[in-house]
């Protein structure tokens, strides 16, 4: 049966109404109807509300033909339920399922008998965005049915588009979550605290890496690095690193021989020959007093003692990052560290920033040394310190950091160890008696 679309109330208005008209009106749509006989359908090649507002309509008598007539400036699909030939399963729905089907991206309006409003729910249930009951459809309503199913469609899309980058952010999150160390210092008496900031947006790991481990010897291997970048191959790269370093440290390696290993793999993981990564490590004596250091190319470690004013260990004899020499070599060089200390490590993010906002000059090591000292002294330590470090450093800048910024802090009471060690089983008791022994 045809749709009576009234002719009265579909004409095109004048040109001088239509130049009327505001520029807010909405912007033409296009209308492709299925139906087996849209000539009586539809007497117009077009719709036209007051507004000016118009709907170009293009007709198809089966889907093949309708196939052939989608395509991409059509915004929205009529289709007649009672077409025949699209039901040969007797399901009044066969043929909105293959409109769906061929039509993903656009707005669908089902064209149903008047009163069977039990079709026209499961029409929509479907996946249709509205229906239309055929009796009833006059020009307006069918303009009003098409704009507010277009938009329904749009935000549809808007929704999924959402969803979808919701569980793609929360994928990635517990992914790069689980991609950050957990250090492995159990039986240590040393105290332990990191700080990590990305400097890509909304990412939880960019390209420096830390870890820290406790060998069976006592020995407590710490490091600390930096690939060159920010994205997310530069990330993954340092998640790489930082898992071989690990797995090399647990199997004995140390120094140059640890690092030389490192660089093989870091030359086979990188897309391309001018990736590089820096690198510190530093290995504690199980009694706490003494780490060998070695740098590969990365700012020298801070060490505050007590009493006294932290200062930068040594840096003199590093080697270069690596990646950069085939046959580089890296000297370990063998600190004292003291009785009770804290011990700094951190990438290049924290120095670089600005010193006092945009154009002024960078941080440095030496603007760190001093705003560290100046945070000691209010007695700040361990996560306050950190937390207190990274957000003066953002300050200064005058907005956050663009680089990657990896801070890490071992710190050794000599009382607490003391004090741990004494209580360990198997320790010869009591030292205090001794102490005084010897002072007599």
């Amino acid at each position: 049966m045809p749709v009576p679309v009234p002719r009265q109330r579909v004409s095109s208005p004048s040109r001088a109404a239509v130049a009327g008209t505001t520029s807010a009106a909405v912007s033409d749509l296009v209308l492709l109807v299925i139906e087996d006989d849209p000539a009586g359908t539809f007497t117009v090649p077009e719709l036209v509300d007051a507004s000016g507002s118009r709907v170009k309509i293009r007709t198809a008598r089966n889907l093949t033909e309708a196939e052939r007539l989608l395509t991409d400036d059509v915004h929205c699909v009529l289709v007649d339920l009672a077409l025949p030939s699209c039901r040969p399963d007797g399901d009044p729905l066969t043929p909105l399922h293959h409109v769906l089907r061929l039509a993903p991206r656009h707005a669908v309006l089902a064209l149903t008998p008047s009163g069977d409003a039990e079709l026209a729910a499961a029409a929509v249930s479907a996946g249709a965005q509205d229906h239309l009951c055929r009796e009833e459809l006059d020009g307006p309503l069918l303009i009003r049915a098409i704009r507010y199913a277009v938009e329904r469609k749009r935000a549809d899309s808007v929704q999924v588009k959402l969803a979808e980058s919701r569980l793609r952010a929360q994928e990635n999150a517990r992914l790069e979550r689980g991609l950050l160390p957990t250090p492995l210092l159990q039986g240590s008496d040393l105290r332990f605290a990191a700080r990590y900031r990305p400097g890509r947006s909304r990412a939880l790991l960019g390209g420096d890496f830390y870890d820290t481990v406790r060998t069976p010897d006592g020995t407590v291997h710490a490091m600390i690095g930096d690939v060159c970048g920010h994205g997310p191959d530069e990330a993954a790269l340092g998640v790489e690193l930082r898992i071989a370093w690990r797995a090399l440290t647990l199997a004995g390696l140390c120094g140059d021989e640890l690092l030389s290993t490192l660089q093989q793999v870091l030359e086979h993981e990188r897309d391309n020959e001018e990736i590089f990564a820096t690198l510190c490590t530093v290995d504690i004596a199980p009694d706490g007093r003494r780490a060998g250091l070695c740098l590969a190319g990365h700012p020298s470690p801070l060490i505050a003692r007590s009493g006294r004013a932290a200062q930068l260990l040594p840096y003199e004899d590093g080697g270069p990052a690596l990646g950069l020499l085939p046959r580089a070599r890296w000297p370990r060089r063998q600190v004292e560290l003291g009785g009770s200390w804290s011990l700094m490590m951190y990438t290049d993010g924290l120095i670089e920033g600005r010193s006092a906002g945009p154009d002024s000059p960078r941080l440095g090591q030496d603007g760190m040394v001093e705003m560290i000292n100046r945070q000691l002294s209010a007695g700040l330590g361990g996560e306050e310190l950190l937390e207190a470090a990274v957000a003066e450093v953002r300050e200064l800048n005058g907005g956050e950091l663009t680089d990657d910024v990896a801070v890490l802090l071992l710190a050794r009471d000599r009382t607490a160890a003391d004090r741990t060690t004494a209580d360990r089983p198997g320790t010869p008791a009591t030292a205090p008696g001794r102490r005084r022994a010897r002072r007599r």
